[in-house]
């Protein structure tokens, strides 16, 4: 593996665990359920961003640790729209925003004034491996096939993610390409902000030959047939994509994973913070939460507070080191 996947994928799958402190009563355990919270996701309806906050609402819900949990979309520039307005938000401890490794590239490409730096972080949730996809009557079958065609028209084949530039859709296949021999700059990547909800379409009617993207957002169309995987990004196989190789055992050594978590706004003041982080633990220590991790394929990754936020510093520097090597700052 590469000096530069070696860092990515290291960085994107420590698996940093905190152990929950200070208060012994957790939100639902007894209490009254928190009231007014509000998940902003930065990009639309359908994406892997927008899955992940509904069902954080939906199991804040179910476990009674919060009521009424309101999940609202405010696409535009990778991410970056949103994250200026959790900036700009200064003190509301009712607000977070659902983001992760897309937003942290996109940072560094639309050279907004917001960064993630700024806000309050809370709790990395999940990691999840990439996969590239094609649909049922793709004539690449395996992904010995896709690289083959692939590296004799690199400008020729197109490749969709549901990331704009920076994000991990869109580094997903930059890497691939220059783990292959392809120069990165000859890819023709179509960015579909949102994933899976702009992609997914896309791929279907042919308009993308194949895609670079996370599998839990297209795990409906793979078991009914539509989508056909060739190959997933993470260390080892995936149990919910039986049979599925990943790319180092398919002779491309290469390891990419994705991740998702929840910031808050600058300024909310310690007691709301860990409002936000038992909220969140509570979350996690559920059975509810353990079958959405199962359901779509996800990692458990759990992070919060301080721990969280020397992760997310740790990122900003790898993929603003990366995003630098690919000449997209």
């Amino acid at each position: 593996m590469s000096g530069r996947s070696r860092a990515l994928s290291g960085i994107l799958g420590a698996l940093l665990m905190l152990t929950a402190g200070a208060c012994d009563v957790r939100p639902g355990a007894g209490d009254r359920p928190l009231d007014g919270l509000r998940i902003m996701v930065p990009n639309t309806a359908g994406g892997g961003y927008d899955t992940t906050a509904r069902t954080v609402a939906r199991v804040l819900e179910e476990t009674s640790t919060a009521s009424d949990v309101q999940v609202f979309n405010l696409p535009g520039a990778g991410g970056t729209v949103g994250l200026q307005r959790i900036v700009d938000e200064w003190g509301n401890k009712d607000l977070a925003l659902q983001m992760g490794l897309g937003v942290v590239g996109a940072t560094h490409v639309s050279h907004g004034t917001a960064t993630v730096e700024q806000t309050t972080p809370i709790a990395r949730l999940i990691d999840e491996p990439g996969a590239i996809v094609v649909r049922k009557d793709s004539p690449y079958r395996t992904i010995g096939d896709l690289i083959g065609a692939w590296r004799k028209d690199p400008a020729g084949l197109r490749v969709g993610g549901g990331s704009s530039p920076g994000g991990p859709d869109h580094l997903l296949p930059m890497e691939l390409a220059r783990t292959i021999g392809i120069d990165p700059r000859k890819v023709h990547y179509v960015a579909y902000d949102g994933g899976g909800g702009d992609l997914l379409p896309a791929l279907l009617d042919g308009k993308v030959d194949f895609a670079t993207s996370g599998f839990g957002e297209f795990l409906d169309q793979i078991d009914a047939g539509q989508l056909r995987v060739l190959a997933v990004t993470s260390e080892r196989p995936v149990a919910a994509l039986h049979g599925v190789p990943t790319l180092k055992a398919s002779g491309i050594p290469l390891v990419f994973d994705n991740w998702r978590g929840i910031v808050a706004p600058p300024g909310i003041g310690a007691a709301a913070r860990r409002r936000w982080i038992d909220a969140l633990t509570t979350l996690h220590g559920s059975r509810q939460w353990k079958a959405e991790l199962t359901r779509h394929g996800w990692t458990d990754a759990f992070a919060t507070g301080d721990t969280f936020k020397a992760f997310l510093a740790r990122q900003d520097r790898a993929v603003a080191g990366l995003v630098a090597e690919l000449g997209l700052n």
